[in-house]
């Protein structure tokens, strides 16, 4: 049985409820009167591109009220450029000229680069077409020279016989622009072999001090040509012997350092007439940078005592510092372990040398064959690693 104290509690909070509840039902009465009474404001109109409330299901984009839904996306092709779309469609080498023209004057690099991609399907397999654009080419200047040699070295037709005779011409026309002749030995770069005669012509170019820019893309073609043939067919010494005679013979320190360069993106052995040339090379020539490029070159050899002797003599010949470390970490590279005893010689003539001889002593007692892991554990001590193009001091 409840206390009296307790049924009084219960009867109070019954009371209140229903005075809440009356209070709540008079609010909402006279807030619905007001606004009965008030007047009514027009809907606002549709702002064209504000963002809907809740957007339509697939999409991010209001949908504004009238509007068809295109039944599936729309993609620009290839771009917005006029006229492109229809030069796409019909394009020909008749009118490509024209095209190139207004893309040049816009200075689009864009639309350059599309018509570039477009002139190398034009010319495709023909070699009128080449010796067309190339005819055109000789009296262009840049940009317009560029995609029109660019895109000749891309298409098949730059393989054929008379298109690579009409290149080589171009390189060698002493009256033509410097850079249309650098374009010409450019283009060749992308040829899978050259004939003997072709080899001697670009050899000559590389040789002439007066070809400036067109002798350095020369020696580079020879260079990037040897190494194409060379993977597929394992050919590089008809390259390699021109190329070796540029670096001895050359006026352009450039390009002799270059021609030396060469053979390090393909890495082919090299042995017997060349490691003498190589040699001299390495202890003779004016320049440290041809001298250093020399004893990298000897490194890769399929003789390595030869190497080593060549290092061994040329040392206490040598008086620059980096050309010294040069001889020094690449009879390592030549011969491995094997080089040690040279090392310790070498150190001993120089005492710059002593902590570089007990690294690579240590490395080799703790393991380590492989040159790459050699090399990352060595210290550099000799200031010798200067950015391109700056003078050695």
């Amino acid at each position: 049985m409840q206390r009296p104290f307790f049924k009084a509690i219960g009867v109070l909070g019954v009371l209140l409820l229903i005075a809440l509840g009356a209070a709540w039902f008079s609010h909402r009465s006279d807030a619905s009167e007001r606004a009965s009474s008030a007047p009514q404001a027009s809907p606002a109109p549709p702002v064209l591109g504000a963002p809907s409330a809740v957007p339509p299901s697939g999409a991010g984009a209001p949908t504004v009220p009238g509007e068809r839904k295109p039944k599936e996306d729309i993609l620009p092709m290839p771009g917005c450029w006029e006229g492109v779309a229809e030069f796409d469609k019909n394009g020909s080498l008749e009118t490509f000229r024209q095209a190139l023209s207004a893309a040049a004057g816009a200075g689009d690099s864009e639309l350059l680069l599309y018509l570039q991609e477009r002139l190398t399907e034009l010319i495709a397999e023909d070699p009128g077409k080449a010796l067309q654009v190339l005819a055109w080419a000789e009296k262009s200047s840049p940009p317009e020279l560029g995609v029109y040699m660019e895109a000749l070295k891309r298409a098949p037709a730059v393989h054929q016989p008379q298109v690579v005779e009409r290149l080589l011409k171009m390189g060698e026309d002493s009256g033509a622009q410097p850079s249309n002749r650098a374009a010409a030995m450019d283009a060749l770069e992308s040829q899978k072999r050259l004939s003997a005669s072709s080899i001697q012509r670009l050899k000559a170019l590389a040789m002439d001090p007066a070809t400036d820019a067109a002798g350095w893309m020369a020696t580079r073609t020879l260079g990037r040509v040897m190494k194409e043939d060379y993977e597929r067919t394992g050919t590089f010494a008809p390259y390699w012997n021109e190329l070796l005679e540029v670096g001895e013979k050359s006026e352009d320190l450039a390009v002799r350092l270059l021609a030396l360069e060469m053979p390090s993106y393909s890495d082919p052995l090299i042995g017997g007439e060349s490691m003498d040339r190589l040699a001299a090379i390495m202890r003779q020539d004016p320049e440290r940078d041809v001298r250093e490029m020399a004893a990298f070159r000897l490194a890769v050899t399929e003789d390595p005592q030869k190497a080593l002797e060549a290092y061994r003599t040329a040392f206490p010949l040598e008086k620059d510092e980096c050309v010294r470390w040069a001889l020094f970490r690449f009879a390592v590279r030549a011969a491995g372990p094997g080089a040690l005893p040279l090392l310790q010689q070498m150190a001993a003539q120089d005492p710059r040398f002593v902590q570089d001889y007990q690294d690579f002593q240590r490395l080799y007692a703790e393991g380590t064959v492989d040159f790459a892991r050699i090399w990352l554990g060595v210290q550099e001590r000799h200031r010798c690693t200067i950015e391109e193009g700056a003078p050695h001091q």
